[in-house]
């Protein structure tokens, strides 16, 4: 049977992130407020994950606000006319509604409308899940220009009495523009998954037990020493894959941007990777918390703030969390 020749879309060979933006909770959160309910110290706190303060967000401020406004940062700083994004994609596990999109929201508020727009569940490694994605539609055609945002309000899904994981999150969004590039700009992803470990990160309990009044409103938990062990000794595994994947060497980086889920946990990946001292190593969770799909961009902007001369610079992200799953790629900085 012959089949009719359907066309195909091809895009450019090479992409890039063009521009970063960043939106912080616009409370600062000290270690001695949250104390109290979990019967610790804020000395416990910094010495266990490197955290001195966190950002939340206020009551009113929803996650759509802050990837709007980290957004709109994004959107000017690139010089792309928001008109000409078709793909907007948004890692987030707070969008407090199963749908609408949070995506689809913020494609309008940002003037990107009638873009394709989804949200993606990927907790911590989200963002670089949404790189990865926005790199191949672009690649294959798919879309011309792609706005990638990590927005999370995680106090709506904090329990102030918990001692696993409460006083590590904060709220915030990091966006990029990613579009088409002269040169590669970012590397193949390496990503997967290890749902046998499910039950280590992630909510305590479902939306339908909390319904029928079985369970209490859905709250983040996590096994510690599970998460913590998995972290250091698999995705310095992972850290190492995507460096091999890119073709470069730990010499060669500019910057090493993790997930910011502990100082701990940075800490002890700088010394498996071997990084040497000319890597900048972001750092952010000191004053911004872990904040999940958010944190790798916030860090992102904070480095590149801070330290101008990493643009151009070659960055290796990798994030981590509940499923469990994981992804990292090397990225040429904006």
């Amino acid at each position: 049977m012959t089949h009719p020749t359907l066309q195909q879309s091809h895009g450019p060979q090479y992409t890039r992130i063009l521009s970063i933006g960043a939106a912080r909770g616009d409370l600062v959160v000290p270690n001695d407020d949250l104390v109290g309910p979990i019967d610790s110290s804020d000395e416990w706190i910094r010495q266990r994950t490197g955290i001195i303060t966190r950002t939340r967000a206020s009551h009113d401020v929803g996650a759509v606000d802050l990837a709007t406004e980290a957004s709109k940062e994004a959107i000017a700083k690139s010089g792309v006319d928001p008109k000409l994004i078709d793909a907007v994609i948004v890692a987030t596990i707070s969008n407090p509604q199963q749908t609408p999109s949070l995506a689809a929201v913020l494609a309008d508020n940002v003037g990107a409308n009638p873009a394709a727009a989804y949200d993606m569940n990927a907790a911590c490694a989200g963002y670089a899940y949404a790189v990865a994605q926005a790199d191949a539609l672009i690649r294959t055609g798919q879309a011309h220009y792609a706005l990638v945002v990590g927005a999370e309000k995680l106090s709506d899904v904090v329990d102030p009495t918990d001692r696993t994981i409460s006083f590590l999150l904060g709220d915030g969004a990091g966006a990029v523009v990613i579009g088409p590039s002269e040169y590669p700009g970012i590397a193949k992803t390496v990503w997967g998954s290890d749902g046998s470990k499910a039950g280590a990160v992630g909510m305590g309990n479902t939306l339908t037990e909390f319904r029928d009044g079985e369970a209490p409103w859905p709250t983040l938990r996590q096994d510690g020493q599970t998460v913590f062990r998995w972290a250091v000794w698999e995705m310095a595994k992972v850290a190492k894959h995507a460096l091999d994947a890119a073709g470069v060497t730990p010499d060669q980086l500019a910057a090493f941007i993790p997930h910011q889920a502990n100082m701990r946990i940075v800490d002890e990946f700088a010394k498996q990777l071997k990084l040497p001292e000319t890597v900048a190593i972001a750092r952010d969770i000191e004053t911004t918390g872990n904040t999940s799909a958010a944190s790798i961009p916030l860090a992102t902007h904070r480095l590149l703030q801070e330290h101008p001369e990493l643009s151009g610079g070659l960055a290796l992200q990798i994030g981590f969390g509940a499923g469990l799953v994981f992804g990292a790629q090397v990225v040429v900085l904006p």
